[in-house]
């Protein structure tokens, strides 16, 4: 009786973990093999790398990628610095924070593509921002931000857009991280005569390193597959590699050069991922001494 039970107890977490892995086995290893086989298999079955080379050649190929690293130094950095400003401010549990924690965590209620048309009511020429600037006279002729033309002011329609529909993400994370920090170390550090700024980048920073790590990784595979907003904003305009395995898949029915450019988004996360475990990963010792 005692050994099943001991047998019941050991198997017991395996069973737990067997819904995750059945779900994730479905709906993300299943298919990352089917896109990879259509990357690099021809329709006979055989091996090329005729798919890539077409990728790499085609006309879009280097603007999407340029576009989409471009997004991601501009987005990225934005939004956890953002996220940490708010998630500290609501740390700091001032009168009303619960109300100022909801009214940020609007904008994930709102899909991608929404939140890009609403911006696209905002930023284009007969939009909301030109209006009010000619109606309070800040403006006689209407500029247009979205166009080719005007590729800073396109680029920062899109960053704008995306950090106020993502940025929530990141606070969520954040939040939850600070909330694991013990009281005492704050309570040492007020009593060390630490204002604020030494107390943030003294100790706040190096206990949230986890949840800065996980928020960074989530955030950077999110901002790769940035897609919709760049659409409803940009439409060709501005090509990202998310974009071009849309176009090529349903617009050019080609789904061997949609699965290179999966492909390529999936080498990218991997590596950048990769980078910030090796970055911001916590040391042997540090896990130690925590």
């Amino acid at each position: 009786m005692m050994r099943m039970r001991a047998r019941t107890e050991d198997i017991l977490p395996f069973a737990l973990l067997l819904p995750s892995v059945i779900y994730l086995g479905l709906l993300i290893l299943i298919p990352m093999i089917q896109a990879l086989l259509l990357a690099v298999q021809a329709d006979n079955g055989t091996f090329t790398t005729e798919f890539v080379d077409r990728m790499t050649g085609d006309v879009n190929f280097s603007d999407a990628w340029r576009n989409t690293l471009l997004l991601l130094v501009l987005i990225v950095p934005l939004q956890i610095v953002l996220a940490l400003a708010m998630a500290l401010l609501i740390h700091s549990r001032f009168r009303g924070h619960g109300i100022f924690l909801y009214i940020y965590a609007i904008p994930l209620a709102i899909s991608d593509l929404a939140a890009g048309i609403l911006w696209l009511s905002i930023f284009t020429e007969r939009g909301y921002l030109n209006t009010v600037g000619q109606g309070v006279g800040l403006i006689q002729t209407p500029p247009v931000y979205l166009s080719f033309e005007n590729f800073g002011g396109l680029l920062a329609a899109i960053v704008i857009a995306e950090s106020w529909r993502a940025t929530a993400i990141v606070m969520v994370i954040l939040v939850a991280g600070l909330q694991l920090i013990p009281r005492d170390y704050f309570e040492a550090a007020d009593l060390f005569g630490a204002n604020r700024i030494r107390r943030t980048i003294h100790v706040v920073l190096p206990l949230l390193r986890p949840s800065l790590q996980s928020a960074l990784i989530i955030r950077t595979i999110f901002a790769f597959q940035t897609f919709a907003v760049v659409l409803a904003l940009a439409g060709r305009n501005l090509p990202v590699i998310a974009a071009e395995a849309y176009n090529w898949y349903a617009n050019n029915r080609n789904a061997h050069l949609a699965a290179s450019y999966a492909l390529l988004l999936l080498a990218l996360t991997i590596a950048f991922t990769v980078v910030y475990l090796r970055v911001l990963g916590l040391r042997e010792a540090e896990v130690k001494r925590a």
